[in-house]
């Protein structure tokens, strides 16, 4: 948000983004664009390649003055699913793959993403969506033996649907678990340290 806050005055000359629109969930493109007819800018392509350049400028400068950290349980999961041969861990998210890449890198998990669904191109979360499964399905030689989405909105819960995958909510962003709850994710577990369930459906559909 402070990247996107930074290219927004420095392009724009807006002082302060709008704190109306929702970062969570949804796709950098959306986002931009909205923030854009917002602050009364044209939503342009040349707008928006604009912003691009000027966004990840900022990120690399963001980044390390943030505190962040892993949440709970993430890179025991990654470690995990790694041992097994046929599984196949993508990244589906709303970032800009290059943005995506240098918040990946900051944290040390670059490594284990080889492919995945991005929001450089699309508004939809939806369409991510379907962009991630076609790549797995590309990675995967065409045979998919099923897809697992692992999300903390509700966001991720109805795109995992949109592809028939297997959504597992987790609680560990700004989506309480009673809200998850209610969108009726096939699993639900309060922090990824909880891997027994997930395990138990990647191995189901091994046999």
């Amino acid at each position: 948000m402070k990247a996107f806050a930074a290219a927004f005055a420095e392009l724009f000359e807006v002082p302060e983004i709008s704190a109306d629109v929702p970062f969570s969930g949804r796709s950098d493109r959306a986002i931009a664009l909205e923030l854009m007819r917002l602050h009364g800018v044209e939503p342009t392509a040349e707008h928006w390649h604009q912003f691009v350049e000027s966004y990840l400028k900022h990120l690399e400068i963001t980044l390390p003055k943030c505190v962040g950290e892993l949440m709970p349980g993430v890179t025991g999961l990654l470690d995990a699913l790694e041992r097994h041969d046929r599984v196949l861990v993508g990244l589906l998210t709303g970032n800009l793959r290059s943005g995506a890449a240098r918040k990946l890198s900051h944290y040390g998990l670059a490594h284990h993403f080889k492919f995945g669904g991005f929001g450089d191109l699309w508004t939809d979360r939806n369409a991510i969506a379907s962009e991630a499964r076609e790549q797995a399905r590309y990675h995967a030689r065409g045979k998919l033996d099923g897809v697992m989405v692992i999300g903390d909105t509700v966001h991720d819960i109805s795109c995992a649907r949109s592809i028939g995958a297997c959504a597992v909510a987790v609680p560990t962003g700004n989506t309480p678990a009673d809200k998850l709850r209610e969108e009726m994710p096939d699993i639900l577990v309060e922090d990824l340290t909880d891997m027994e369930p997930l395990l138990e459906w990647v191995d189901g559909r091994m046999i």
